[in-house]
């Protein structure tokens, strides 16, 4: 006997860019991309493309709805997440950014980021838990002090927990952005309801510690997607509106890199959601293993190379490392997608 979820119906539209539209395009998601058709999916079943216009008009409309503004951010145009972690053990850069003067200085070096997301608890697989105490005093101090400096742009704290949420807020964020897509500590979506505070939730298979010891998925795809969909209902019953929710399939979190690549493939399903999409895999493993980089700052170009993929699939948020890279990056890219600078 099949059970409901078996029997769902997923619709991928299928993106593309340029400088002309067909007059049967819909906008994806009010943003750069549009589609003519559709990849229907179904487990167990081989897919299917069809027409746009043979899908069902509320999964249409919430496929070209444009997503609301988060902080006055818009996602009409591709948005920049740039990484600093305020920890020692950090996979690509621990101890780079430790102390509260080197992170300011780290800050100042991604300016042209949209959003700063600062983390003071690594996720890198095999990664030990830290406790609130020592969390709090990694993050506070910086974000606090960038705001004294003037700092104008959205930050957001890389947390699971509320406590380090809490002073985090107090001291200036504006966003929570946790990968364990708020399961890990339960006071943390209600601190987030009560204070109306945006968040992203991200899939992850198991904790940091043990996310990598063997993960095993019936569809990978649709198995994230539908965690995603069901938190982010949770979320809302919990008080936290849909539109301020931003949603990470969580590369490389309990994933091998064949579940990666089939995420990345078709990285427009999650669209489907209804809210902002926000890709992570800046110098991840995965990247070192296609390209041949162990080290992880030198996976620079493949980090790119990732970033635009999603870009392709209409992804509104990049989270990455190379601040200034990536920006020069979509630039070059939108222009030639347009056949014109963008201003």
């Amino acid at each position: 006997m099949l059970r409901r979820s078996d029997m769902r119906t997923y619709y991928r539209p299928l993106p593309q860019t340029g400088p002309t539209w067909p007059e049967a395009a819909h906008r994806l998601a009010g943003g750069w991309t549009w589609f003519t058709d559709v990849e229907v999916l179904e487990r167990s079943v081989e897919p299917r493309v069809v027409p746009a216009s043979g899908i069902p008009p509320d999964v249409l409309s919430t496929l070209t709805r444009p997503r609301a503004s988060i902080h006055k951010l818009s996602f009409d145009v591709p948005r920049i997440m740039g990484i600093l972690n305020v920890t020692p053990d950090s996979f690509s850069d621990g101890g780079l950014h430790f102390s509260a003067p080197a992170a300011v200085a780290g800050a100042e070096m991604m300016q042209g980021a949209d959003i700063l997301d600062i983390g003071g608890e690594s996720t890198r697989p095999g990664a030990d838990t830290v406790t609130d105490e020592a969390e709090s005093r990694r993050v506070e101090p910086v974000i606090a002090a960038l705001r004294r400096s003037g700092f104008e742009q959205v930050i957001s704290v890389d947390t699971r927990k509320s406590a380090v949420a809490e002073a985090a807020l107090n001291a200036g964020a504006d966003i929570v952005n946790d990968v364990s897509g708020l399961t890990y500590d339960p006071a943390l979506a209600v601190l987030c309801a009560r204070t109306e505070t945006p968040v992203c939730v991200m899939h992850a298979q198991g904790d940091p510690a043990t996310m990598q010891q063997n993960p095993q998925y019936d569809d990978v795809l649709l198995d994230v997607y539908d965690y995603l969909a069901e938190r982010i209902s949770r979320l809302q019953a919990q008080g936290i509106p849909r539109a301020n929710i931003i949603a990470d399939p969580g590369i490389g979190f309990g994933k091998t890199l064949d579940h990666n690549l089939a995420l990345l493939s078709r990285l427009s399903l999650f669209h489907g959601l209804g809210v902002p999409l926000l890709l992570g895999a800046s110098r991840k493993r995965f990247i070192g293993t296609i390209a041949g980089a162990n080290d992880a700052v030198a996976r620079m170009p493949g980090s790119l190379a990732v970033a635009l993929a999603a870009l392709k699939h209409g992804t509104q948020i990049v989270r990455v490392h190379d601040v200034p890279e990536t920006l020069q990056a979509i630039a070059l890219w939108r222009a030639v997608m347009a056949g014109r600078m963008h201003g």
